[in-house]
């Protein structure tokens, strides 16, 4: 049975470009849609069996739509992830020269990535602001835009006959984009040893030291944290929620542990999931945070509860 997979289209986004990645995606149904709502949507209703979502990027740090949509739909589990290095062209309309451009069509995140290029070779343009990167472009196919040109991911020029005016002008030649593929509430993957756990939690009150102590509950342990970003709750000014992704995987037991104390200090705690690292970076720490000092404390508590005699 064909397995269907959401992602922000249209054809040629870096989007796309990331849902290539999964080797079970290949071969399947690919829904384009029109936003990380709608791609959620999918699979929560059912008509996707996974969504493709940006999260993070190197640049500008967390995707705010997305963090804050996993923080209110309900159902949902972070099953993998992918990097995709970000780079732009700028196209225009067949015979479009570099010369003839006075308006650039941009989404905006974009156009602020590329504005030392822009200044540099066309220093008396215009930004039209755009929907998405590949909307930019669309723009010029259809008559509807403005522009003589658009910033858009290099996918564009497999999809559509469009001119090339120039390429990698992304002011970051390191700049990567992280994204999530997310299905339906599941039980986690097997650890991996270079495994990523993502969560979201809320502080139980606004006092001096509270997000210290959520903190502890992963440096006590010993787990690293790669992500920690603030996002308002939406309920009062000042209630704020934060996305946290912790290195390890919810089956290590320094990690059971840490997500034990979360719950217990956190009003409310959203998992979002454990799987496999993109860069299959094996995580390391010390060994006093090992899977079987923790076990063995257990033991130990367990035997003086018991009234066992000590050895």
């Amino acid at each position: 049975m064909r397995r269907t997979y959401s992602y922000l289209g249209p054809a040629g986004t870096f989007t796309e470009a990331a849902l290539a990645q999964v080797a079970e995606a290949r071969d399947q149904t690919w829904r384009p849609v029109r936003n990380v709502g709608e791609a959620l949507t999918d699979v929560v209703e059912g008509r996707s069996d996974a969504a493709m979502i940006a999260i993070e990027n190197s640049i500008d740090g967390g995707v705010s739509t997305a963090q804050d949509a996993l923080a209110t739909v309900p159902g949902l589990r972070i099953v993998g992830e992918y990097l995709v290095p970000v780079s732009f062209v700028l196209v225009g309309r067949p015979g479009t020269r570099l010369e003839d451009v006075s308006l650039v069509a941009a989404h905006p995140v974009a156009y602020a990535q590329c504005l030392q290029w822009l200044t540099a070779h066309l220093p008396e343009h215009a930004h039209l602001p755009a929907a998405s990167n590949v909307a930019s472009a669309m723009g010029l196919i259809d008559g509807t835009s403005d522009a003589q040109a658009a910033i858009a991911p290099p996918g564009i020029l497999e999809h559509h006959d469009l001119q090339l005016l120039a390429s990698g002008i992304g002011d970051n030649a390191n700049a990567v984009t992280r994204f999530v593929l997310v299905g339906r509430t599941t039980a986690p993957p097997a650890p991996t040893g270079a495994d990523k756990t993502s969560l979201i939690a809320e502080l139980p009150d606004d006092r001096p030291g509270a997000l210290l102590e959520l903190l502890e509950q992963f440096s006590t342990r010993g787990i690293n944290l790669s992500l920690i970003e603030s996002r308002p709750i939406g309920d009062a000014l000042g209630r704020y929620r934060f996305v946290i992704d912790a290195d390890g995987h919810i089956r290590d037991e320094r990690m059971a542990d840490a997500l034990l104390g979360l719950r217990r200090f956190s009003p409310k705690v959203i998992y979002l999931g454990s799987y496999p690292r993109a860069d299959r970076a094996i995580v390391h720490y010390p060994d006093r945070y090992s899977d079987d000092v923790f076990v063995e404390a257990r033991d130990w508590l367990r035997a003086l509860i018991s009234g066992e005699p000590e050895s």
